[in-house]
């Protein structure tokens, strides 16, 4: 057993080898995601790895198990993980936890980013507000997109995410529209249940073709890390704080090479 092991400290392919066995689904995109809503808070180690105490490993089961048997959407899993009944992620006189509603100033500091980059996140429609309001979605993409923004990714290459994001939620709408048509006590409920349920499997579709397209394009994922590199498995972009050799290749290019 392992030094981190012992001290209840474990990295995120540690965590995956605990919950795989009751969740043959889970993925380090799924944890990340989880993160960035919110619901967990791992720490860091020196060198930025997220470092998963046991508490965080037994709260991620139980998120993963009420989306499992009840098909919570997220906001009602964070209210119910929530301590004494408050909103999760409520400002608390400064425990961390992201703020259900933000301001701008807010979004800006929890981000970590400038208006400028605020604003342009804004005009190609990566972020949205409600009102004056930021819901934590907008900070989770502020971040990533901060995240990607060290490999040479601009706000403008995603402009082609967000259309994808418009068109699937479009969809699983078209595909609901029946139920919540319906007049029945329960009918919406049900609705979102499904709608949950059908966004679940076209996210696990997507990560599928995209990493078939990469394997096609001969950039399969390693079958082990490669030491010289710092690589840890199930580690990704956002798992390092530290620069890494990837915004050395000179960002992202279109296919005329521009």
């Amino acid at each position: 057993m392992g030094e981190l092991e012992r001290r209840g400290q474990f990295s995120i392919g540690e965590v995956l080898a605990q919950l795989r066995p009751e969740f043959p689904d889970i993925s380090t995109s799924k944890i990340r995601f989880l993160e960035a809503e919110g619901l967990i808070e791992p720490a860091r180690s020196h060198s930025g790895y997220r470092r998963f105490s046991a508490a965080d490993v037994e709260r991620l089961r139980d998120i993963l198990t009420m989306q499992r048997d009840s098909y919570l959407p997220l906001r009602v899993i964070r209210e119910r993980l929530a301590p004494d009944g408050q909103a999760a992620g409520a400002a608390d006189g400064g425990s961390g936890r992201v703020p259900a509603d933000m301001s701008r100033r807010q979004l800006l500091e929890a981000a970590g980013i400038a208006e400028a980059e605020l604003a342009e996140l804004e005009d190609y429609g990566l972020i949205r507000r409600v009102g004056r309001q930021y819901g934590p979605d907008a900070l989770a993409v502020a971040r990533t997109v901060a995240a990607l923004r060290q490999y040479g990714v601009q706000a403008r290459h995603l402009r082609a995410v967000r259309a994808a994001a418009d068109r699937e939620a479009n969809l699983i709408e078209q595909v609901v529209a029946p139920q919540l048509r319906q007049r029945g006590t329960g009918a919406r409920d049900a609705a979102a249940r499904t709608a949950w349920q059908i966004a679940d499997l076209t996210l696990r579709l997507h990560a599928t073709l995209v990493e078939s397209a990469l394997t096609e394009a001969g950039l399969a994922a390693p079958a082990r890390p490669a030491p010289a590199s710092g690589y840890e498995p199930g580690a990704d972009i956002s798992d390092r704080t530290a620069d890494s050799a990837g915004p050395s290749a000179g960002g992202v290019r279109s296919a005329s090479g521009r």
